[in-house]
């Protein structure tokens, strides 16, 4: 059963395409009737909703506040029917940023899944920005991202912190040394992809002294963990990455740690869900 006004819908449907023909053809509608659904909302909250740019459709302030209180409510709708379902299981699908997804979150996944053993359960580990897109398409319960993101446009909460820090091959000049930036301008930086959190705090830190990565010789973007430190471990270069993913290979001593003096990082992991969201003390109540 559709509870949701299908004007809202349609509206979500604009939003998602930025292009009344592509939702229209989503939805099954005719344009006009899209178009139709449009003024609706307009007239009725007395305001414009869209606006063109040239030919792109831009979403205005009011239209950005709608589509917050609508994503809620499509979730919070989705998520009840399920509920109400008797014979529903339960359905939790969460995703999480590559450190928290391969090196932190194993044990409340292990722990949920115990004490559900008929649940459907997913995991998406993704970069932070991608993650944030699945969570406001409906497709995410929540999220467990690290790195910087618009807070109010969500209910975050902080999680945990963990220690992050520069790693280098143990007889690298850096090894247990407080390094200046000037000092590691002169190293190949071997950084996770643009929109991942780890870089984002790596990019903050040089932000704070004025500066940004064009100040480096040599930046080598690879996406996986594993990769990273093998090429590290063999001085190909340097590296910044939270504890979790490094703890063992500190412990066996095939890594050795680093930390900038003028550039101080801790990087900061957050529960993350849509406003309003009906089930977010659930899913907190399980992270604890």
């Amino acid at each position: 059963m559709q509870m949701l006004d299908p004007r809202w819908n349609t509206f979500l449907a604009v939003c998602e395409t930025m292009n009344y023909t592509k939702a229209a053809q989503r939805l099954c509608l005719t344009q006009p009737a899209v178009t139709h659904h449009i003024q609706y909302l307009e007239q009725h909250y007395g305001c414009r909703l869209f606006t063109y740019e040239g030919k792109v459709l831009r979403l205005t302030e009011a239209g950005l506040r709608l589509r917050e209180f609508t994503r809620s409510m499509a979730y919070n709708e989705q998520k009840m029917e399920q509920t109400m379902a008797a014979s529903a299981p339960i359905s939790l699908r969460v995703g999480t940023s590559k450190t928290i997804g391969e090196y932190v979150i194993a044990p409340k996944v292990e722990q949920f899944l115990r004490a559900h053993p008929d649940a459907s359960f997913s995991l998406l580990v993704d970069n932070t920005r991608e993650l944030l897109r699945g969570l406001e398409a409906g497709r995410l319960d929540f999220v467990l991202v690290e790195g910087f993101f618009d807070r109010s446009r969500y209910d975050a909460q902080l999680w945990r912190r963990e220690s992050f820090f520069g790693v280098c091959s143990p007889d690298h000049r850096l090894a247990g040394r407080l390094v200046t930036l000037e000092e590691l301008e002169g190293e190949r930086l071997i950084l996770r992809e643009s929109g991942s959190g780890t870089r984002a705090i790596f990019e903050d830190a040089l932000r704070r002294q004025n500066r940004t990565l064009r100040g480096f010789s040599s930046v080598a973007t690879i996406s996986d963990f594993v990769t990273i430190k093998s090429l590290v471990m063999d001085g190909l270069g340097v590296s910044f990455l939270y504890e979790p993913v490094v703890q063992r290979e500190l412990e066996q001593g095939t890594l050795a740690r680093f930390d900038l003096a003028d550039a101080p990082m801790q990087g900061a992991f957050y529960f993350v869900c849509l406003k309003n969201n009906l089930f977010a003390g659930t899913w907190a109540d399980w992270m604890r």
